[in-house]
C-alpha cells in the first residue's frame, strides 16, 4: 500500500502489518501519521484477502507519544475546528482483529494507540506511561477511558495523576497486555499468533469482537441479547455450514469468510 509518509505497510499470507516509521523521533505521533494509520487500517478492513491487522513500530520503540511541538501553539478554538480526534474515533469501527506488537517506550498518545488494539504482545523491557500530567495536560484520545475500563478507577487515577512508568510485567498483571516475549522474538511470535487467528472463521472473529466490545459498556442482560443476535446471524454464513460439516467429517475446515 503506497502513498504514506510516516508508516509502512505489508501483507503476508492474509496478515497486514502497519509499521510506524518515524524511528528517529521514537515514532512520535503527529496528526498526519495518525491519519495514515487509520486510513491504512480501514483499507485493510475492507480487503477480503486480509484477515488480521498487526500494528508495530520501527526502531527501538513503539511510540514515545504525541509530537509535542505540533501542539505547542494550539488553543481551544483551533483544536475544536481541527477536530483531530475524529480520526481516533475511527479505530473503534475496525471490524477485523488488531494485534499490537510493542516494545521500548509506549507513552502518551503511543499508549492510547496501543490501547486501540484488541490484543497486545510486548517485548520484555517495554514501558507504558501517560506522562501528559507533567506537561499540564491530560490524555485526550481515549486514554483515561480505555485504561480505566481495563484496570479500574483507582489504579487508573494513580497512573494518570503521577505519570508513573508501568513495566510490561505490571501491565500483564493488570490485564493491559496479553503476553511478554523476548525482544528478538516479538514479531515472530506476533505473526505466529496472527496466523493462528487468520485460520479461524473471519465472520466469527468479527462478531465475537463486536459482542465483546458491547460487553464493556452494556449491562449483562442487554449484552446477552446482543450476543444472541450475533450467534443467530452466524447460522446464515457458509463458514458455519463448513465448520460443522468439517467437524462431522473429521477434517480441517476451509473458511472463506462468507
Amino acid at each position: 500500500m503506497a502513498g504514506f509518509e510516516f508508516i509502512e505497510t505489508t501483507v503476508t499470507e492474509s496478515i497486514a502489518v502497519i509499521e510506524l516509521n518515524r524511528s528517529r523521533q521514537l515514532n512520535a505521533l503527529n496528526r498526519k501519521m495518525v491519519h495514515e494509520i487509520i486510513t491504512a487500517m480501514e483499507r485493510f478492513d475492507g480487503e477480503e484477502d486480509v484477515r488480521v491487522i498487526v500494528l508495530t513500530g520501527k526502531g527501538r520503540s513503539f511510540s514515545a507519544g504525541a509530537d509535542i511541538e505540533e501542539m505547542t501553539n494550539d488553543d481551544p478554538i483551533s483544536l475544536e475546528l481541527l477536530n483531530q480526534f475524529a480520526d481516533w474515533d475511527r479505530f473503534a469501527l475496525i471490524k477485523k482483529p488488531i494485534i499490537g506488537a510493542v516494545k521500548g517506550f509506549v507513552f502518551g498518545g503511543g499508549f492510547e494507540l496501543a490501547l486501540c488494539c484488541d490484543l497486545l504482545i510486548a517485548a520484555s523491557g517495554t514501558e507504558f506511561s501517560f506522562p501528559e500530567v507533567g506537561l499540564g495536560v491530560m490524555p485526550g484520545a481515549g486514554g483515561t477511558q480505555r485504561v480505566t475500563k481495563l484496570v479500574g478507577r483507582t489504579k487508573a487515577l494513580e497512573w494518570l495523576w503521577t505519570g508513573e512508568r508501568i513495566s510490561a510485567e505490571i501491565a500483564l498483571k493488570h490485564g493491559m497486555i496479553n503476553k511478554i516475549v523476548a525482544p528478538e522474538l516479538l514479531m515472530e511470535q506476533t505473526m505466529t499468533f496472527a496466523n493462528r487467528l487468520a485460520k479461524q472463521p473471519p465472520l466469527s472473529l468479527r462478531l465475537i469482537k463486536d459482542s465483546v466490545n458491547k460487553a464493556v459498556d452494556y449491562p449483562l442482560y442487554e449484552g446477552m441479547q446482543y450476543e444472541r443476535k450475533n450467534f443467530y446471524l452466524l447460522f446464515a454464513s457458509q463458514d458455519q455450514k463448513e465448520g460443522m460439516r468439517a467437524f462431522a467429517e473429521k477434517r480441517k475446515p476451509d473458511y472463506q469468510g462468507k
